[in-house]
């Protein structure tokens, strides 16, 4: 049961990475500049004296939600795979596999959509995302590991 939820998981998530990603570009940037104010108007009241360029926070918060959507990403597809059996360092690289496979994929997308472009740079900060994911991934079940290892010798 919970290696078909963790699957359903995955394809869920990707796709609405999918549907993120044929957004036309006027779309997906109003969708960006309105968390990008909101961001500004929050660290204007905390740090009321620094000034903010808002373009180069959109810029880095465009970047940012390439890394955390693979970042997720890459958690649930080590989840699912782990689910499935496949575990060792065998279950991170075609983890890594299937999430960079996927960056690719949506990078050709949209080169379809309107206004939209397909970049490397994008697909290297996905693939840095689900890196990142599948090795939080792995420090956590290897935490919880050992925790239960020494709640049973205690």
């Amino acid at each position: 049961m919970y290696k078909i939820l963790s699957w359903i998981a995955v394809v869920l998530w990707m796709a609405l990475i999918f549907y993120l990603s044929h957004q036309p570009a006027t779309i997906s940037n109003e969708l960006s500049s309105g968390i990008t104010e909101m961001i500004v108007n929050a660290l204007e009241k905390l740090a009321s004296s620094f000034q903010f360029d808002i373009g180069d926070l959109h810029h880095i918060v465009r970047k940012n939600a390439h890394f955390f959507a693979y970042l997720t990403l890459g958690i649930l597809v080590l989840n699912s795979l782990r689910r499935s059996g496949i575990y060792g360092m065998q279950s991170a690289g075609i983890a890594f596999l299937i999430c960079v496979l996927y960056a690719i994929t949506d990078e050709v997308h949209q080169l379809f959509i309107t206004g939209r472009s397909g970049e490397v740079t994008d697909v290297l900060i996905d693939s840095a995302g689900a890196g990142m994911g599948i090795i939080v991934y792995l420090i956590i079940s290897r935490l919880i590991g050992w925790y239960r290892n020494r709640r049973t010798v205690d």
